[in-house]
């Protein structure tokens, strides 16, 4: 259910844009599907010695201006309908970001967090084996995502590896550096949001430095962003995590709080801090807030209450379409996912650029075209949203939306 859920609001988005664009009918129907979705049974032998049977989906949405490209996730809550809506964005994602890349999506209906790490490794394997025909460094190129890491990339390369017999390290992208990854991987995507907030701050006039910042989610991204911010100047008022939150009018130390949670598991009864709910961080009084945990969390019901001047989306769809326009009514300046959380996929790119041509590029490198590309797609949907007098979503996907159909229209249909 939420899956189709999810799956509506990606083609009600596509429609929008769609007809803001006055988009050929025939283009807007090519776009609605998938090119192919795959779907497989993930079958391995469990460490009990009992066979575990996994539903495996990969979807590739378009690839008319590049090989595909996209995160894998290992959740429970994995669906054909969730995992074609996320290719599509990504597909927009790509465009937006200026990346020689069409849109995909993969992933295995599974709680990873009661496997071994052997299963995982055996579930990985299996899994890229079975889509393998349809990966490759010219076709589809997969990356982290939800409950994966580095890791699980590295397993990935290597089964891909072995299966063509000899190392393609450009095969996939978000792996450990040791065997072809980048530097400045793992904080990619909170970089990308950083860079959006400065920008967006210095179009409503608001100072970065002691700027009041609420970040939802304190796993990798949050963390990070949180980092990040805190090392712009900012002051981290309130941080949450699945367990709830914390507040604290004099700040936080993103450091001293992931210590404390890795030692207690959450970010709950932090020194000098009020314990809040996951609610009460959203309407806390801030000047940015940084929704970077799941979907769905500003919704119609409170978004009205949201007291900051700026939401930078680090998570993908957080906010509701009933919610956007309350927000853009009460003149809040919204930063879409498809854009502030588009580091990842652009460090991706960085990545197996790097592969393909056997180079390695160094830190202060790939730092400085990141800024560089997210700064350009920022304007561009600046522009568009003053052009348009729309909000940056709409804009967003329509430059995305408008990018795509461009080149299929340049492209052809063959035959």
């Amino acid at each position: 259910m939420v899956g189709s859920k999810v799956l509506n609001l990606a083609l009600d988005q596509l429609k929008l844009a769609s007809e803001r664009l006055n988009l050929d009918k025939n283009i807007y129907e090519i776009l609605k599907e998938p090119k192919r979705a795959i779907l497989v049974s993930v079958t391995i032998k469990r460490d009990d010695n009992n066979v575990g049977v996994f539903q495996g989906v990969r979807v590739q949405h378009w690839d008319v201006k590049g090989p595909f490209k996209g995160g894998i996730r290992f959740h429970p809550n994995v669906t054909l309908d969730e995992v074609t809506a996320l290719s599509m964005l990504m597909t927009w994602k790509c465009a937006i970001a200026n990346l020689p890349y069409g849109g995909a999506k993969g992933g295995i209906c599974c709680n990873s967090k009661e496997m071994s790490n052997k299963e995982l490794e055996r579930l990985t394997r299996r899994y890229t084996s079975l889509i393998f025909d349809y990966l490759g460094p010219h076709r589809d190129i997969p990356a982290p995502d939800l409950y994966t890491n580095e890791q699980t990339m590295a397993w990935i390369m290597d089964t891909y590896s072995q299966l063509r017999g000899y190392s393609v390290p450009e095969s996939v992208t978000g792996k450990p550096i040791a065997i072809g990854g980048s530097e400045g991987r793992k904080c990619a995507t909170a970089n990308s949001v950083a860079i959006c907030t400065r920008e967006a701050a210095k179009k409503v006039r608001l100072k970065l430095k002691n700027a009041k910042i609420a970040i939802q989610g304190f796993g990798n991204v949050g963390y990070n962003i949180a980092s990040v911010m805190h090392k712009m100047g900012c002051k981290i008022v309130a941080v949450s995590d699945s367990s709830g939150g914390v507040f604290c009018v004099d700040g936080i130390n993103p450091e001293q709080l992931f210590l404390h949670k890795s030692k207690t598991g959450s970010v709950l009864n932090f020194k000098k801090c009020v314990n809040i709910t996951n609610d009460d961080l959203l309407t806390s009084t801030c000047d940015i807030l940084i929704p970077a945990a799941m979907e769905n969390q500003i919704i119609e019901k409170n978004a009205d209450k949201i007291k900051s001047k700026i939401v930078t989306e680090g998570a993908n769809g957080p906010t509701t379409p009933k919610a956007d326009q309350i927000l853009y009514e009460k003149g809040i300046y919204l930063i879409p996912d498809i854009l502030a959380n588009s580091g990842g996929v652009t460090v991706s790119y960085f990545e197996w650029v790097q592969n393909l041509t056997r180079t390695h590029w160094s830190l202060n490198e790939v730092s400085t075209r990141l800024v560089n590309q997210v700064i350009k797609a920022f304007h561009e949907v600046e522009k568009l949203s003053k052009k348009e007098r729309s909000d940056l979503r709409t804009s967003a996907l329509m430059l995305g939306v408008g990018k795509v159909a461009d080149a299929i229209n340049t492209r052809g249909l063959w035959p």
